[in-house]
C-alpha cells in the first residue's frame, strides 16, 4: 500500500520546509492541503477495495486528486 501513497510532503521533499510553514500562516493553503489528504484517502480506499466505488467515480477522484496537487506545487515553487 506505500506504493499507493501519494503525500505532499513525500512527493515534494524540496519544499518540506516551505510547506510547514505555509501550512501554518495561510489558512487558504492549509485547506488546499487538507482537501488533498481527504481526496489522497478516498483514492486509496477506492484502490485498496476497502471503500469499493465505481471505476469512473475512482478515475475523477484520481484527477481531482492530480489537478490539486498541480494546484499546490505552483504555490510551493511560486
Amino acid at each position: 500500500m506505500a506504493e499507493m501513497m501519494h503525500e505532499i510532503a513525500d512527493d515534494f521533499p524540496e519544499f518540506a520546509d516551505k510547506l510547514t510553514t505555509m501550512r501554518e500562516a495561510d489558512t487558504g493553503f492549509a485547506e488546499k492541503l487538507a482537501e488533498y489528504d481527504l481526496l489522497n484517502k478516498k483514492v486509496i480506499e477506492a484502490e485498496t477495495r476497502e471503500k469499493p466505488t465505481h471505476h469512473f467515480r475512482e478515475e475523477a477522484l484520481k484527477k481531482k486528486r492530480a489537478l490539486l496537487k498541480d494546484e499546490i506545487y505552483t504555490v510551493l515553487s511560486a
